[in-house]
């Protein structure tokens, strides 16, 4: 009976040593997660004190995307010699320099890809990449402050696309009015006296008039997460037929040495162009503004990240 007891005891004694070291553990790793939390959270405090001093603030962050594949004699699909491929990339960058009277902030966006699928059977199939997703847009603005939150402030944005049609269309916003800060990172402009240029060879459907400009610009980074969103928005005051808005999106989840997981999205309404769609693409001679269906705008990439 002894040596039973004795037997019981020696296996038991490490059971229940194990399990009090991985108590003991986990109770340690808790602390230290706790300890690099309050760390995480004194260094974002620092830096957020960082991003508020005077002097040139620059950065950028962006996401490439790219999908490649070939098919040799693949006779369970439909086109069984193929040659695939999607490239993409996103770049969001900004200079923004703030002083103690006034600010000067700048954002560039850039939005490209390209995609093909050659069918090798087919001899008038087109080999080549053919661009889909055309973005391009650059924004200046200048601020007066009147306080530390407030400013009288003029705004310059151009809008077009660079690989297709190139400044046609193309928007230049031009406007004065104020500027609201209420955070380091959010930028929130309301202009109550702006000119939308729009630049086109059609002159019929295309049309530039004087309205509203409201932008809100917001970036932000929380340890290895970096985001920006960006809404722009111009009403017409001749028309809402002539209004737009167009809001970008950019996330970036780094993970060694400022290479990530990066996911780009963005989404427009604009009739001017819904309605050049239907008569010069699609051939609808009866579209107007009135009956065009103005569909929803979209685009995202997802892929890899970059951002410094």
């Amino acid at each position: 009976m002894k040596k039973v007891v004795l037997i019981l005891t020696l296996l038991i004694c490490p059971l229940v040593l194990l399990a009090q070291t991985k108590e003991e553990l986990l109770t340690a790793k808790k602390a230290k997660n706790d300890s690099i939390s309050a760390i995480q959270g004194r260094a974002d405090a620092i830096q957020a004190q960082i991003d508020a001093l005077p002097g040139w603030k620059i950065g950028a962050l962006g996401t490439i995307g790219v999908d490649l594949s070939e098919f040799n004699n693949w006779y369970a699909q439909g086109i069984p010699n193929n040659s695939a491929g999607n490239i993409g990339f996103t770049v969001n960058s900004y200079a923004n320099l703030l002083q103690e009277k006034f600010f000067w902030r700048n954002s560039a966006n850039l939005n490209l890809k390209w995609v093909k699928l050659d069918d090798k059977d087919n001899p008038l199939d087109d080999p080549d990449f053919r661009a889909t997703t055309d973005v391009f847009n650059i924004t200046t603005l200048y601020g007066r402050k009147l306080s530390e939150k407030f400013a009288v402030s003029g705004l310059a944005e151009y809008r077009t696309t660079l690989i297709n049609n190139f400044n046609d269309p193309g928007y230049l916003d031009v406007g004065v009015g104020g500027t609201w800060t209420p955070i380091t990172d959010l930028v929130v402009v309301i202009h109550p006296a702006n000119y939308n240029f729009v630049f086109s060879s059609d002159d019929v459907i295309f049309d530039s008039s004087f309205g509203a400009k409201i932008v809100a610009d917001y970036i932000k980074s929380i340890g290895a997460i970096k985001f920006k969103t960006n809404l722009s928005a111009f009403m017409s005051y001749k028309s809402n037929n002539l209004s737009n808005w167009t809001w970008t999106n950019s996330f970036a989840y780094t993970i060694w040495k400022g290479i990530g997981l990066g996911f780009d999205f963005g989404l427009r309404d604009n009739k001017q162009e819904a309605l050049n769609y239907e008569i010069n693409t699609l051939g609808n001679t009866g579209a107007t503004f009135d009956n065009i269906d103005n569909k929803l705008q979209t685009y995202w990439t997802l892929g890899l990240s970059y951002s410094f």
